[in-house]
């Protein structure tokens, strides 16, 4: 059963296309349905570059906690390094698990907002929450297991009143 094909309704105006733009012409106004490219190309690159260098430290510090934690050496480094991981994860959390530069890229024109494809393979960037997980897990459970043993390894503390 074929279809017929409806004309417009009465009382509506049809939609007319732009005329074509000449090439010779210089536009008054940029098109705001295509961002400008040069400018934000070189910001998208900025914000991809501190991206990867964020995530490069982080992930440094990250390996010196394992290592820390499996070298049996927790001391203040690793606390601050810890501190550092941590922190990175809270501010992932809470920005509902995406990036917030994400969101900066996205609004200066990229096209999904990803700040993870630049250099870093895509299997890797996508998986990072899922690689991350059992390494935070697992660095928790070895510093906590060194803190555990240098407690015990301290002298109780003295009930006798000192001398005088």
């Amino acid at each position: 059963m074929a279809r017929k094909h409806r004309g417009p309704a009465t009382g509506m105006i049809p939609r007319t296309t732009p005329p074509p733009r000449s090439p010779w012409r210089r536009r008054t106004r940029p098109d705001r349905a295509q961002p400008a490219r040069g400018r934000n190309d070189v910001a998208l690159a900025l914000i991809k570059a501190a991206h990867t260098l964020a995530w490069f430290s982080i992930e440094s510090c990250m390996a010196y906690v394992l290592y820390a934690g499996a070298a049996r050496r927790t001391d203040r480094r690793a606390a601050l390094a810890g501190a550092v991981v941590a922190g990175e994860s809270l501010v992932f959390a809470a920005n509902g698990f995406r990036c917030p530069l994400t969101q900066l890229a996205e609004k200066i024109g990229a096209a999904d907002g990803s700040v993870t494809d630049i250099w870093l393979p895509r299997w890797f960037a996508h998986n990072l929450p899922a690689i991350h997980v059992p390494l935070l897990a697992a660095a928790a459970c070895l510093n906590g297991r060194n803190l555990r043993d240098q407690r015990r390894r301290q002298p109780a503390p003295s009930l006798k009143p000192a001398a005088a």
